[in-house]
């Protein structure tokens, strides 16, 4: 069954959803979890809180938007990354350099998901993304190729001067299986 064509509003509506959603990665990568508001997210955005409070009634209703379209986000750019420690090594060389606010922001987004249940599944998503790719490892070999991922992107996170790709490397290396 064909879908029916998009009117205008429906696409205004998301082209505002997606805009409210990158501003609100926006105030986080400047302020963190606690500087988002509809206000802070408004202004942001350039749109009246109006607008952030229609799409968005809650700000639990906004931060679990923001962490699963993040997340979606990141799907599309790491589905191009092909399973090869060079090119993972790349990814998260990027991330935590020339991409490194918007990762600090995603990982405020995931920590804060620790304390607030409603936003685990969002968080998921990341080890989902990851399965997708790698879903050929054995588990217990998945689950620590996983946690190590997150361990590179925190470190390179905490780090005076990012790590890059070469750096990066033998490390990815190590933890990818022989394929």
């Amino acid at each position: 069954m064909a879908r029916p064509p998009a009117d205008g509003r429906r696409a205004r509506g998301e082209r505002r959803r997606r805009e409210l959603l990158a501003a609100t990665l926006r105030v986080i990568e400047r302020d963190g979890v606690s500087g988002v508001s509809h206000r802070s997210v408004a202004r942001e955005a350039d749109v009246p809180v109006s607008s952030s409070t229609y799409y968005y009634a809650t700000l639990d209703d906004l931060l679990i938007a923001t962490l699963t379209w993040s997340a979606r986000e990141m799907a599309l750019g790491f589905g191009a990354v092909k399973p090869t420690p060079g090119s993972v090594a790349r990814f998260l060389a990027e991330a935590v350099g020339p991409n490194r606010g918007r990762t600090l922001a995603e990982y405020e987004l995931y920590l804060l998901a620790a304390r607030r249940p409603e936003l685990r599944p969002a968080a998921r998503r990341w080890i989902t993304l990851l399965s997708s790719v790698f879903g050929t490892m054995q588990p217990a070999a998945f689950l620590g190729f996983a946690a190590a991922l997150d361990g590179l992107l925190i470190q390179g996170l905490i780090a005076d001067f990012p790590p890059t790709a070469e750096q990066m490397e033998p490390v990815v290396s190590l933890l990818m299986p022989p394929r």
